[in-house]
């Protein structure tokens, strides 16, 4: 069934005016907001999700080893399923001040949009189908995985596209953001941690003593000289540097967290080669020191056409709600299933900016077409 024709169905009619109200779905994003969930940490957030399913009357809800929590509507049809998942975790600390600031159109607070926002609509989605009684062809997963973010490395969404492997026909990821995008090309990234080590001593004592800081900085500077292709685009980044003890203390240890991604995993591999180099030089000119390097993500690349099936269910669902489309190549849980050869979208739901930042924000004027949009493809991709 299409988009047009599920439109036309008295139910999803009715589903459809509900969800223009979007004051439930804000309550839930801040609900959501309030707990926090760094990677790795996620429980307290995804026992909340927990207990919403469990409340919402899904079938089969459980979670599996790495904490991420499952819950499924059965479909009329035999036995094939439609995964709808967003990840609980966030790039903030335990410890970050959680509070809400409410400033004319926008509403402010540390994950609010990445990815509470993202949470919250999986359980309207889950809801709206719940209480108006929508039937649908395949069976929908719903899914709240963790570790999505930084070092998590995707390692939820792999756990749950293995566990569901056998039944999946589409999938479909949610994020907070970007209303009218859809994402349907995984970037190929790849992470190293660098390490440096030497024997230390005191700043003045020990002058002379080759400093790891010292080694790690000179490397990245080795390293922020490499070229890259404005096509296909290929970037990387030095995002954290860590080490020492003190002001006058020679340091013993320093590493770096570097990014390495490419729309092309050719051109990804190349840049991946050339880093190497640049380490394998460096090090050859090093005395007295240890250098290490360890990969610490490797997210895959994958991608569907814009002509695909589940693209074009995408592009008529915001369509129909009057949303300008927005094609876009990214990484985020849907590198998993794309990588797999398994049709995947990652799409928005309302407006919002500052990502990652304290200052992060929303803007929830759309938010009732972008619920209204997930619902429709939703239902699309039930019957692809």
């Amino acid at each position: 069934m299409d988009i047009l024709a599920w439109q036309n169905e008295p139910s999803v009619q009715r589903a459809l005016a509900s969800l223009a109200d979007i004051r439930p779905v804000i309550e839930t994003v801040v609900a959501i907001q309030q707990v926090p969930a760094p990677t790795f940490d996620e429980q307290e957030r995804s026992a909340l999700v927990k207990e919403r399913f469990t409340t919402l009357k899904l079938g089969d809800i459980h979670s599996d080893a790495l904490g991420n929590v499952y819950g499924r509507r059965r479909g009329r049809g035999p036995g094939r399923a439609v995964l709808v998942s967003a990840h609980t975790d966030t790039v903030f600390p335990r410890e970050t001040d959680l509070s809400i600031r409410y400033e004319g159109e926008r509403i402010y607070g540390p994950s609010i949009g990445d990815n509470s926002t993202g949470v919250a609509g999986l359980l309207h989605l889950a809801q709206t189908l719940q209480h108006f009684d929508i039937s649908h062809r395949d069976d929908i997963w719903f899914v709240a995985n963790v570790c999505e973010e930084g070092l998590g490395d995707l390692r939820g969404m792999r756990a749950a596209v293995e566990h569901l492997r056998s039944q999946l026909n589409q999938v479909i990821v949610l994020e907070g953001c970007d209303f009218g995008t859809i994402h349907h090309q995984a970037i190929a990234v790849r992470r190293y941690r660098i390490l440096v080590r030497g024997s230390g001593g005191h700043s003045w004592g020990n002058f002379g003593v080759t400093s790891a800081v010292h080694v790690l900085v000179q490397l990245a500077a080795r390293l922020t000289e490499i070229s890259v292709p404005g096509l296909p685009r290929t970037t990387y980044n030095i995002g954290v540097i860590e080490g020492g003890t003190s002001v006058n203390t020679i340091a013993e240890q320093a590493s770096l967290l570097l990014d390495m991604r490419s729309v092309d995993l050719a051109a990804l591999t190349q840049l991946v080669a050339r880093v190497d180099t640049v380490i394998a030089t460096f090090t050859l000119s090093q005395r007295d020191v240890q250098i290490m390097v360890e990969q610490v993500g490797a997210r895959p690349a994958g991608a569907i056409g814009r002509d695909h099936g589940l693209v074009r269910a995408a592009t008529a669902a915001y369509q129909a709600v009057g949303a300008s489309i927005n094609y876009q190549q990214s990484s985020t849980d849907a590198n998993i299933p794309l990588s797999m050869g398994i049709p995947a979208v990652c799409v928005g739901l309302t407006d919002g900016g500052n990502a990652h930042r304290s200052d992060e924000y929303i803007v929830p004027a759309n938010l009732g077409r972008g619920m209204q949009a997930l619902l429709l493809l939703t239902l699309a991709a039930a019957e692809l």
